[in-house]
């Protein structure tokens, strides 16, 4: 079992790596290549959102940059299912992707509610 990233930053930055690198090794299709540049956006919103946020201009900042993490997490939990779905063979690793994606909503949610 992998050692769980407790640097928020670092782990949001090997979120949005490993769906990356997860969509190299599914098939080409149409289906799969829409989804995927999907996919590859709001994982990388994730992080850069996350980084905004601690370079916050304030304490409006820092929670509007926050929500717009957990937001682009539900995002990426959207895609990932339709990836899921439509990918039998890789469902453990796309599993382990939402997982990891709601994870990040749920950590995102109490930073927002106690800031």
């Amino acid at each position: 079992m992998k050692k769980k990233v407790y640097d928020l930053e670092e782990r949001t930055y090997l979120f949005a790596k490993n769906c990356r690198l997860l969509l190299y090794i599914l098939p080409k299709t149409t289906a799969n290549y829409e989804d995927s540049k999907q996919l590859i956006k709001s994982s990388g919103s994730v992080a850069a959102n996350y980084i905004e946020a601690n370079e916050k201009l304030g304490d409006k900042d820092f929670k509007f940059r926050l929500k717009i993490s957990r937001k682009e997490a539900k995002e990426s939990i959207l895609w990932l299912r339709l990836l899921k779905d439509l990918n039998v063979s890789h469902r453990n690793e796309l599993n382990s992707l939402i997982q990891e994606a709601e994870e990040l909503r749920k950590i995102l949610s109490t930073i927002i509610n106690k800031s």
